[in-house]
């Protein structure tokens, strides 16, 4: 039987941000719940995993190598992040931080235009 082709890091690219904060909370052993709890504070509440999106999730990237099971008590399962996890997780960092410099390249202008539209919905409005 033939072996699996290993995928090659960028083809997990871009993240889902489901799975992007998942890998991030995943930097210390932690379970379930605790990743679920850790992802919503990391995220300011912006991101909340519900269980079965959750264990879906850690399922597939057990199966990936990006994580691994490394300790198990009863039904409580902590998982941590593999060197390979980690590799994915950095060019998803990187992939960011381009779209941060780009997006601060034309921030002066995207605010110039905002308040433009600000002005404009403001008068519609008032008008109404």
């Amino acid at each position: 039987m033939a072996k699996k082709k290993e995928k090659q890091i960028t083809e997990y690219l871009p993240l889902t941000e489901s799975s992007y904060y998942i890998l991030l909370t995943l930097t210390k052993p932690l379970h379930g719940y605790a990743m679920m709890q850790e992802i919503e504070a990391l995220s300011k509440g912006a991101v909340t995993i519900g269980p079965g999106t959750l264990y879906g999730a850690l399922s597939t990237m057990e199966q990936e190598g990006l994580i691994k099971m490394v300790r198990e008590e009863g039904r409580r399962k902590e998982y941590l992040l593999t060197p390979k996890g980690a590799a994915v997780l950095l060019e998803q960092i990187k992939r960011f931080e381009t779209m941060l410099e780009n997006g601060s390249n034309i921030k002066a202008m995207l605010k110039s235009l905002k308040k433009e539209y600000e002005e404009t919905n403001g008068r519609n409005n008032q008008e109404n």
